[in-house]
């Protein structure tokens, strides 16, 4: 029998407007994902010149302070090899000493037992403890005043060989200690200079040129400084001169005697005959190339220069920057005389001999030569006199 139900009708229109809406939205997104797969990565942004520069200041500052580190561990160093090896000097003197002790004994020894009786001595020198052997009075009271001596001897080389191999053997795990350390700042400043190195490299001929120009800028603004400071020296020079003159025409007999001001002028007159030897050193010195660890006479770094010029004056000063500028007197930088030391940066890094008008002799950075230049090219810590 026939059904008598309607068919249904579907109505495909309501259910296809979304289908294509969503179909429209994938479509757009797959073709803007598909733009950014597609589009070139941005190129790093090339840093300015005034950036390199700084950066490459930087990294010359920064191996400025690690040659200072490797000079100190390198003078360490030295000093600990020598107290190494004058200490195993000693400890063989002191060990041929105990051999003869140890002989002397075997000579008692040999002696006894060819009496007919094992020794006292032998059986001392058979011990397992000594000290404990020799406690007992039986046996110190059976031997002569010579064996006696021949046992103290033993016992004081013993005693003191047994220290000194102690003291040698402590000084070399320091010696040890001191090599990795030279070791270590060795690498620091010879990664600080290749960085340096590379950054320069990557510049082009035009932007070398604008460096350059930007480096002369910075020598002219140090120098108009150094100008002044000359300037205002020579004006206090002036009313120094003015001021003895006026002293003298108003008291002729001041300064004939043997006052304090006579005893200040012969200092003043001693240091200057040190610094002009200084300064004739420092400026035969021009023109050699900066090497940092270097004390000459081919190539100097900065405290190397210095030391050098002041030990041709017969001053000895210490290796590093950190120690020169502990010795002397410290003065102002509108006191500068020629002779005295510069020294730059708050870590006292760098170090400069002062010649007078605002400018000094120093050896610079790796790539410069020793060279005369302004004392305001760098940041002044102190000024310092050494003699």
């Amino acid at each position: 029998m026939a059904s008598h139900r309607k068919p249904r009708t579907r109505t495909a229109g309501p259910r296809t407007a979304p289908v294509v809406g969503i179909t429209t939205a994938a479509l757009t997104s797959i073709a803007l994902l598909s733009q950014t797969a597609t589009a070139a990565p941005s190129a790093p942004q090339k840093p300015s010149l005034e950036e390199v520069q700084k950066k490459v200041d930087t990294l010359y500052h920064q191996a400025g302070v690690a040659t200072e580190k490797y000079n100190a561990a390198k003078e360490r160093t030295a000093k600990q090899q020598k107290r190494v090896g004058d200490l195993l000097d000693d400890v063989a003197q002191r060990t041929e000493k105990l051999n003869k002790a140890r002989q002397e004994l075997g000579t008692f020894a040999a002696a006894q037992y060819r009496t007919g009786a094992v020794s006292d001595t032998a059986t001392l020198l058979l011990a397992d403890d000594a000290q404990d052997y020799f406690d007992q009075d039986q046996l110190m009271s059976r031997l002569t005043s010579r064996q006696k001596k021949a046992v103290d001897d033993y016992q004081t080389e013993q005693a003191a060989t047994t220290k000194k191999r102690t003291e040698a053997a402590k000084s070399l795990e320091t010696l040890t200690t001191s090599q990795a350390t030279l070791k270590s700042t060795k690498r620091d400043v010879q990664q600080k200079l290749g960085d340096a190195r590379e950054l320069l490299s990557k510049l082009t001929a035009e932007e070398k040129a604008r460096l350059a120009a930007i480096e002369k800028q910075k020598q002219e603004a140090a120098r108009k400084k150094a100008e002044e400071l000359a300037r205002q020296q020579d004006e206090a020079e002036a009313k120094r001169k003015a001021a003895e003159e006026a002293s003298q025409t108003e008291n002729p007999d001041t300064g004939t005697g043997s006052g304090t001001g006579t005893s200040s002028g012969s200092t003043s007159s001693g240091y200057a005959t040190k610094a002009a030897k200084v300064i004739a050193f420092a400026e035969a010195q021009m023109g050699k190339p900066y090497v940092w660890g270097a004390t000459g006479p081919d190539s100097y770094d900065c405290s190397g220069l210095t030391q050098a010029a002041w030990k041709a004056a017969g001053i000895s000063l210490p290796r590093t920057t950190w120690d020169q500028v502990k010795v002397g007197t410290t003065v102002t930088t509108a006191d500068a005389q020629p002779g005295d030391l510069v020294f730059f940066y708050d870590d006292i890094s760098h170090v400069g001999i002062y010649i007078g008008d605002g400018k000094m002799i120093h050896a610079p950075k790796p790539g410069a030569n020793v060279r005369v230049e302004s004392i305001y090219y760098m940041p002044i810590h102190s000024v310092v006199r050494p003699a």
